[in-house]
């Protein structure tokens, strides 16, 4: 693997994020056909503080690709639109019943259940209008509906939210837990570099060095994830922790314990890392952002 300083998450994220949340703002702008009340439950959720990690792998993978920033806003966006989608119905009391998301009250417990679903419909489907009608030319925004399509669902993020709940107080392994969260949780992120690789035109070893990039990252970050609830503290991570034990949930330090589990994501960071060696001096914000995913506390 070649050799490069790695900046900041902050360095990395400078700049990237402010263009990203100006984005947001103005695809959510008050409109007269949408109930105010759907329009403030989706301000909400989106514009909350979140850490933007998939938006900024779309626009870091496009850079790395040689496109730009600007022509890839659109589908950075609408991955955080979906990814917020995701977590609203994954806040309600049918699946994870979580009242605080990102250091506020959940969609539902602000909003009331059936405006929280219909927030996350409006999300989903606010993406996928973004994508047809922003991304240019037609060809790669069709291709980018597909793939974003594809990626939120039933083969593979839904379909993997559907595994994780039905292991919940059922034995597991590796392969089947690998297997949940390659979808419920990788498929976004590997989705996510794909669309920054769709809009810059990459080539074909471009696409496939990023999504060996983002299969490893996914599952590092689920891994975090796990860790965080385990040994986390609530004010930074921003939600309830301490609850995947009481749910029966099948996660990396019930099934590895905590250490092993975080050897395994650093073993994954530096796979996913060295997948980039291709793109050389233009991988550094790329393998800064998977060096954060395991030292991240939130």
């Amino acid at each position: 693997m070649t050799s490069s300083p790695l900046l900041s998450f902050a360095d990395v994220s400078r700049g990237l994020t402010e263009r990203i949340d100006q984005a947001l703002h103005g695809y959510l702008a008050p409109d007269p056909d949408c109930p105010a009340v759907l329009n403030e439950a989706m301000r909400h959720m989106l514009l909350g503080p979140g850490k933007r990690l998939r938006p900024l792998l779309v626009l870091l993978a496009a850079e790395a690709c040689g496109g730009s920033v600007t022509d890839a806003l659109p589908a950075a966006c609408a991955v955080e639109m979906v990814h917020t989608y995701s977590l609203i119905h994954d806040d309600l009391p049918a699946m994870d019943d979580d009242d605080l998301r990102r250091g506020r009250p959940s969609c539902h417990a602000l909003f009331g259940e059936a405006v929280a679903i219909l927030a996350g419909d409006a999300l989903l489907a606010r993406a996928l209008e973004i994508l047809a009608r922003d991304v240019r030319p037609p060809q790669v925004a069709a291709a980018c509906c597909a793939a974003l399509a594809h990626a939120a669902g039933p083969t593979a993020m839904v379909g993997g939210q559907v595994d994780d709940i039905r292991a919940e107080f059922q034995a597991g392994d590796l392969q089947q837990l690998e297997s949940i969260h390659r979808r419920k949780t990788g498929a976004m992120i590997c989705v996510s570099l794909e669309l920054g690789a769709l809009v810059a035109q990459a080539t074909a070893p471009q696409h496939d060095a990023l999504a060996t990039y983002g299969r490893k990252l996914g599952l590092a970050f689920q891994i975090v994830d796990d860790l965080l609830d385990v040994r986390g503290e609530e004010t930074p991570v921003g939600k309830r922790l301490r609850k995947d034990a009481a749910r029966g949930k099948l996660t990396f330090p019930a099934l590895l314990g905590a250490e092993a589990s975080q050897r395994r994501a650093r073993e994954l960071v530096a796979d996913a890392c060295a997948a980039l060696d291709l793109f050389q001096p233009h991988a550094v914000p790329l393998r800064t952002l998977a060096n954060y995913v395991i030292q991240r506390s939130r």
